[in-house]
């Protein structure tokens, strides 16, 4: 319906146009006067409407092209582009002063100034944004411009998000598409019970997500640009809005690497920041001073991480094959427990 009443638009724009056109610039009067009339503005509206496919969707792509650009500004990054807009207007319209007077030609000039002295405008304050909304915003130079995050399903029913996002680690707007929400639905009244556990489990984490004050998390509805799996609509999403998506989903993470989006990818940040050893781990290390502890000697990884050896003490300045028995992860570091695999 709305790509008819378009269609219509465009044809009226044709037949106006022209009429216009005709009535400013025909002098001659008389029958032939008033057929040209008549069939200039029909061929006009005729040209109009055959061009309007095209027209419609080079104006829809610049449209969403905007949307996305305009999405990913900050507040301070928008007032930098209107300030740049206005003083574009303001010059233009000050230029145009000596044309307006100008019979027939004047006004066109005038719109002519306009237009180009407000995209000049736009186009050096977006060369600009940056050091103008560092002006406008104090914490700018500090934060820097960090992009949106898209979640997708896995994300979210796995869980560990809430934590990163409380470390700090993840920061700037996170995103849970309206697709993404509807296959949590789909998900939790799903008839295996696993799967509708994993959906309500999903339901629960995006509810704890949307309840942090700290957070800057949100629902919103995205179109899936043309797409009916939720893992293109993801990329689509992303490569329009120019953010990043966070999963755990291998296959969607080569899909977006190969597209160009950005992929944070919680698999590979935990395996970034597993331990080096886990209990049951053989090790070869130097005892290099006692510990604490009676008969406990210590010794180091090449990373810095400090082995506490049970019954080491009597290995001093030795090389020793141990077996990890346990590991304490803190926020001051980590340590490692063994006990060496010979028996004196």
């Amino acid at each position: 319906m709305s790509n008819r009443f378009l269609k219509l638009a465009f044809t009226l724009i044709g037949v106006i146009t022209a009429y216009t056109l005709l009535r400013v610039f025909f002098i001659s009067s008389g029958f032939f006067k008033d057929i040209l009339i008549i069939v200039i503005p029909a061929l006009s509206g005729a040209l109009f409407y055959f061009l309007s496919d095209r027209s419609i969707k080079y104006l829809s792509q610049e449209i969403d092209t905007l949307e996305s650009t305009i999405h990913s500004m900050s507040v301070y990054e928008i007032m930098a582009l209107a300030a740049g807009l206005i003083a574009g207007l303001i010059v233009a319209n000050l230029i145009s002063i000596p044309f307006i007077r100008i019979e027939i030609i004047g006004i066109p000039i005038s719109v002519g100034l306009n237009i180009l002295c407000g995209v000049m405008g736009i186009y050096i304050s977006m060369n600009k944004r940056g050091e103008a909304s560092s002006l406008l915003d104090p914490n700018a130079q500090k934060v820097g411009i960090t992009k949106t995050k898209l979640l997708d399903t896995s994300t979210i029913i796995d869980g560990r998000i809430v934590d990163i996002c409380n470390t700090g680690f993840i920061d700037g707007k996170l995103i849970i598409p309206s697709f993404v929400l509807e296959e949590l639905h789909q998900i939790s009244d799903s008839a295996d019970s696993i799967k509708r556990s994993r959906g309500r489990r999903g339901l629960d984490i995006l509810d704890v997500l949307r309840k942090d004050q700290k957070l800057n998390v949100s629902v919103e509805t995205i179109d899936g640009y043309g797409a009916t799996e939720v893992d293109d609509k993801l990329v689509r999403a992303a490569k329009k809005y120019n953010a990043e998506i966070i999963t755990n989903d291998y296959n969607l993470n080569k899909v977006a690497n190969i597209q160009g989006v950005e992929v944070l990818n919680i698999n590979d940040l935990a395996n970034a920041v597993k331990p080096l050893a886990i209990p049951g781990d053989e090790l070869t290390i130097q005892v290099v001073k006692e510990g604490k502890e009676n008969g406990q000697g210590i010794g180091y990884m090449n990373d810095g991480t400090m082995i506490v050896v049970e019954g080491g003490r009597k290995y001093m300045n030795q090389t020793l094959d141990v077996m990890v028995t346990s590991i304490l992860q803190t926020s001051a570091g980590r340590m490692i427990f063994a006990k060496a695999k010979i028996q004196a």
